[in-house]
């Protein structure tokens, strides 16, 4: 039998129990997946004293060897990752042990990923200077702040840039787990792993972590957030800003002003994305034709279309419909 390939997953008290046990499924179904011919996983646990492991859920894991334990070489080398949260203040937890060890430990991994804000502790150890990379939508614009030499993208579920995969938060794990078994053994074996687990397989990288009208969190009985949910589902409306203020009864200025300070957006840029999201929903799931997208979904016109999708995603509505659907 081939050697399996050995995954180690580094963990510190605290950590998401998902970033952990997501990815460590996915492995082992893809294991029994390509049955006893194919090459499988060995996926180890690794922290720094070795033992029991509190998550961050309460529910305890025992790790299957120490950091200093970790010899040899290592094909995939994950980080998990932890946030905490008081109130409004949010922090990407930094465990200086796994990050030292990081520095020290990495050139013998054949490839390097982060769930969720693991991010932050590849970032502490230097191994995404000049990358792009995605972490966790609440701790992106930190990550970002303390990193300049990083290229951080909010909005994917996962990026690889080079041998260092990134992914967002929690459940993305899972995504990018599936898309390395993927790497390695072909789409028709992950798309095999996915069905085991009974798995949303459409999740690609590229893809937002999170859609138009969740950006706006409110109450639900705002009038701003029922505005917004009220576009999603009519895009084809007349959703001019002037349409739109005399439907909340407001001037087209003071609307404006109003709109504003709830979305951090503007009426039209609000109404774009929110058409995009629409189109993007319709290439993944319909066989509409490009003209018909783009009327379904408000954008009017084929031309108008292949302009949104190239300033907002950076491709034309036909490869998005080959990658996602």
């Amino acid at each position: 039998m081939p050697a399996p390939r050995r995954v180690v997953i580094v963990a510190f008290p605290g950590v998401e129990l998902l970033d952990i046990t997501g990815p460590a499924e996915v492995f082992s179904v893809a294991t029994r997946v390509a049955g006893p011919e194919g090459v499988g996983y060995r996926v180890q646990i690794a922290t720094a004293a070795g033992g029991e492991l509190l998550t961050s859920s309460g529910v305890r894991l025992v790790s299957d060897l120490t950091l200093e334990e970790v010899d040899g070489t290592i094909d995939t080398l994950l980080v998990a990752g932890a946030i905490t949260q008081d109130g409004e203040n949010v922090e990407a937890v930094i465990d200086e042990t796994v990050s030292a060890w990081l520095r020290r430990g990495e050139p013998r991994a054949r490839r390097i990923g982060s769930i969720c804000a693991g991010a932050h502790l590849l970032a502490d150890a230097g191994l995404l200077t000049g990358s792009r990379a995605t972490t966790h939508w609440l701790t992106a614009a930190k990550l970002a702040a303390d990193h300049p030499e990083i290229s951080v993208e909010p909005d994917p579920i996962f990026i690889r840039s080079g041998r260092v995969w990134t992914c967002a938060g929690v459940t993305s794990g899972m995504d990018m787990a599936l898309a390395m078994v993927a790497e390695d053994h072909g789409q028709a074996t992950a798309l095999a792993a996915a069905r085991v687990m009974v798995m949303y397989v459409k999740r690609s990288g590229g893809q937002s972590q999170f859609s138009v009208p969740l950006s706006v969190q409110a109450p639900p009985d705002d009038p701003v957030e029922a505005l917004c949910r009220w576009i999603a589902e009519h895009p084809r409306e007349d959703l001019s800003t002037e349409a739109l203020a005399t439907r909340m009864n407001l001037s087209a200025r003071h609307f404006s002003r109003q709109f504003g300070r709830r979305t951090g957006s503007t009426p039209a840029s609000y109404v774009e994305a929110a058409r995009l999201e629409a189109a993007r929903r319709l290439l993944e799931e319909s066989d509409l034709s490009l003209p018909e997208v783009a009327a379904s979904s408000g954008l009017g016109s084929v031309k108008t279309l292949h302009r949104s999708f190239q300033r907002q995603l950076r491709t034309t509505p036909a490869e998005y419909r080959r990658r996602f659907r």
